[in-house]
């Protein structure tokens, strides 16, 4: 059983926010959940709120977050950031060829 960190939506239509909760990976993005560890608005000026000892519990036993989470996490300070990959936007497909062979 992956336990994963991720995103639930709740709210209106356009007029989303999200809970962020425990759950086990194989469940649907809005089904059963372990633990509800703390909230998301992204309309809000202070748009995460999280109980920080229970995510560094749940860290800590193996949970894995999403990117997203992870990112917000990362803004918090509770995980280490990661990277993001860039993607070949911008480049042209000849020079994309050419630069993998």
């Amino acid at each position: 059983m992956a336990v994963r960190i991720r995103l639930t939506r709740l709210g209106k239509k356009k007029k989303a926010l999200y809970r962020v909760v425990v759950a086990n990976g194989s469940t649907p993005r809005d089904g059963r959940f372990l633990e509800v560890v703390g909230y998301y608005n992204p309309a809000a000026e202070v748009s995460l709120e999280v109980k920080e000892d229970r995510v560094a519990h749940w860290l800590s036993v193996g949970a894995q977050p999403s990117e997203t989470v992870r990112r917000l996490l990362a803004g918090k300070g509770l995980v280490k950031a990661v990277d993001r990959k860039s993607s070949s936007l911008g480049v042209s497909k000849k020079d994309r060829k050419a630069s993998a062979a």
